[in-house]
């Protein structure tokens, strides 16, 4: 079992597409810093880029109530994947796939949809996963 867990915050709008056989799938990425400080005291940061794809109903979710900025949890596995750059090399990428996200912040006046948690309490909300909700589960 191998799961990857994230805070952080998206650093551009999701992106929504369908594949050939109509399944939805969102693609954002996840920038997240390490604070540390070093033996002369010195403190630094160091930010990590994580590209995110979320499929399902969960990505129908994704693309309607996140934006670039807004802090997320993100949980799911690293898979890979390989391709060609326009000048012919092979590169290979790793991914998130989401199988739960969060909505860590609540933005006023951004026009999102609220949670009912006061102050973006998201902790008694039922995590936004690949499973199947009906409109009254969900927490906004």
């Amino acid at each position: 079992m191998h799961k990857v867990i994230l805070i952080g915050n998206l650093g551009r709008d999701p992106e929504m597409r369908y594949t050939p056989n109509g399944a939805s799938v969102t693609s954002f990425s996840v920038a997240s810093t390490y604070r540390y400080t070093t033996a002369n005291g010195e403190t630094r940061e160091e930010t990590e880029w994580f590209n995110v794809n979320a499929w399902g109903r969960l990505s129908e979710i994704c693309n309607q109530y996140l934006a670039r900025g807004r802090q997320v949890y993100v949980e799911g596995r690293l898979s890979s994947r390989t391709y060609q750059t326009q000048d012919g090399q092979t590169r290979v990428s790793l991914d998130v796939q989401a199988e739960n996200v969060h909505f860590l912040n609540s933005r006023q006046g951004d026009g999102m949809a609220d949670s009912g948690a006061p102050n973006g309490d998201f902790s008694n909300s039922p995590p936004m996963d690949n499973t199947e909700y009906d409109e009254d589960d969900l927490p906004f």
